[in-house]
């Protein structure tokens, strides 16, 4: 495949990934009862630049357009008849039988800082079966694409950002390292400063029940993949008693801190690539980046060794830099159907090519083509710098490298290291983890991927606990991957749809593979 093509399918697919949006208002919105304001739909633009740029999406299958609009909400939440700001949405509107439609089917695909504006239309082909009783409904989340996205440097600096070594060897290294870290986070600070203290998931969680009241449902409908799994825990730790049929796929573990969140993911990562590399190895023909699982692995961390000395040339004019290949391997373990790609990426840089591999990583990082960035990154910083407590030093970090290296030796050193990107953030964050706890809450179906390196298949079962006796209905998915419903699954779709179109709870611990 064309790597222009490898591009757009990345970009498509990484959930790691308009309307007309207004920006916060300085004016006073009174006596308004922002529960009552009209939605004024109209054919989607462009997505923004800080939504990833691109074209305005295409008609539905049936030849039904995408609508748009703008919700005004509070900028601080504890005081909602202060200033607002606009929330960016995208709708497709219900198929089938008017008689039959349930509501509103609301997403969140996760990041946090992934623009929902952009990412339902991608996916608008796989939710077909849901459509037909619900309008789809997707957002970005307060500091996203247009919902007043947090700016904090720019493509020139992010570029130089990226390139610099994530995993420090000596003490200059480590410097350098605290020193971007401090300028990145003051960029935000001064471009964004406004915003930055009401991006916490419990805005955006009460902005969801806004959304739900505005749209005209007695009951919030929800699909949440990755982060979008917490929010939506969040929402039903909130408002229990609103929710309706709500599925959450690539589940966030609630009980974990941010240091055990990163520690979760380097296993989880490891796991993938061990799942890829016994892959390769295993099929009829030869696997061209190794003869063993081992080999396979010992040659990428060869690679990335020799990439910390001697960069490779990667996208003119940048190269491919170790951070960067640990990157965009990242981003191949998130979809087994990027599998191939990770094979022809660390072919080409064997002999000498970084391109595929950066591409995988630019992918990650939000960069398109042209050269700009979405704001996934900033507003991924930003919202889970307002919602974690912890502030981890550098000797701290150093400290665990250690627990890391051992839960891999691949990604422990790149995912150790940055839990140092809140340590000199200007807003303190709000909890050590999440409350999801939701007594009185309908059922939620949540399912787990044994194979997801993002969100580790154990983080299912912490998340049916946290929520309570009751409410939490756990589905297994014996695959790979980030998420379950995507992969096209007939056993899982089957399931999610049995209950979110037909109301059917499937059996707790219900096996797919």
């Amino acid at each position: 495949m064309p790597t222009s093509r490898l591009r757009a399918a990345v970009l498509t697919a990484a959930v790691l990934l308009s309307s007309l949006v207004a920006g916060c208002s300085d004016d006073d919105s009174g006596d308004e009862d922002l529960t009552a304001q009209e939605l004024h739909w109209k054919d989607c633009p462009a997505p923004s630049q800080a939504e990833g740029g691109g074209s305005a999406p295409s008609p539905l299958p049936d030849g039904d357009a995408w609508q748009c609009a703008t919700m005004k909400a509070p900028l601080n939440w504890d005081d909602p008849k202060g200033d607002t700001l606009g929330i960016a949405l995208i709708r497709a509107k219900a198929s089938g039988d008017p008689g039959r439609r349930i509501g509103s089917l609301l997403f969140n695909f996760g990041g946090p800082g992934g623009s929902g504006v952009t990412t339902l239309p991608a996916f608008g082909e796989d939710y077909a079966a849901l459509r037909t009783r619900y309008d789809l409904v997707s957002f970005d989340p307060r500091g996203v694409g247009r919902s007043d996205g947090v700016r904090c440097e720019n493509d020139q600096q992010l570029d130089a950002y990226f390139q610099q070594d994530m995993t420090p060897d000596d003490a200059a290294e480590r410097t350098t390292l605290l020193d971007n870290t401090k300028e990145f986070n003051a960029a935000c600070e001064k471009n964004s400063e406004k915003v930055l203290p009401h991006v916490r998931t419990t805005d955006a969680a009460r902005d969801m029940d806004l959304m739900r009241q505005v749209l005209g449902d007695a009951k919030m409908h929800y699909f949440g993949i990755s982060y979008g799994t917490e929010l939506g825990g969040v929402y039903a730790h909130l408002f229990p008693r609103t929710v309706g049929r709500a599925v959450f796929d690539a589940v966030v573990d609630p009980t974990q801190t941010s240091e055990q969140g990163a520690l979760g993911q380097a296993r989880g990562f490891q796991r993938a690539l061990d799942n890829y590399a016994e892959d390769c190895t295993s099929k009829t023909e030869d696997c061209p980046v190794g003869d063993t699982p081992t080999d396979v692995k010992n040659r990428i961390a060869r690679l990335l060794a020799q990439l910390d000395a001697q960069p490779l040339p990667g996208v003119f004019p940048r190269e491919l830099t170790q951070s960067a290949a640990t990157n965009g391997i990242a981003q191949a373990l998130y979809s087994q159907d990027f599998w191939e790609y990770l094979t022809e990426g660390l072919e080409q840089a064997y002999d000498g090519d970084g391109r595929t591999l950066m591409l995988l990583s630019d992918s990650m990082n939000g960069r398109s083509e042209n050269g700009e960035y979405s704001n996934l990154v900033p507003a991924n910083i930003t919202i889970n710098c307002a919602d974690d407590r912890a502030r981890y030093s550098p000797a701290y970090v150093e400290g665990r490298l250690p627990a890391f290296r051992a839960a891999s030796p691949l990604f422990g050193d790149f995912l150790a290291w940055g839990m140092v990107s809140c340590t000199d953030w200007a807003v303190p964050g709000a909890a050590d983890h999440p409350d999801v706890s939701a007594p009185g809450s309908a059922p939620i179906l949540v399912v787990g991927n044994t194979g997801d390196p993002a969100t580790p298949y154990e983080g299912a079962r912490k998340m049916v606990d946290a929520l309570g006796a009751g409410v939490g209905v756990e589905l297994t998915y014996k695959g790979q991957g980030h998420g379950a419903y995507d992969s096209k699954n007939q056993c899982v779709q089957a399931a999610v749809n049995g209950y979110l179109l037909d109301g059917k709870v499937p059996a707790a611990g219900t096996v797919c593979s």
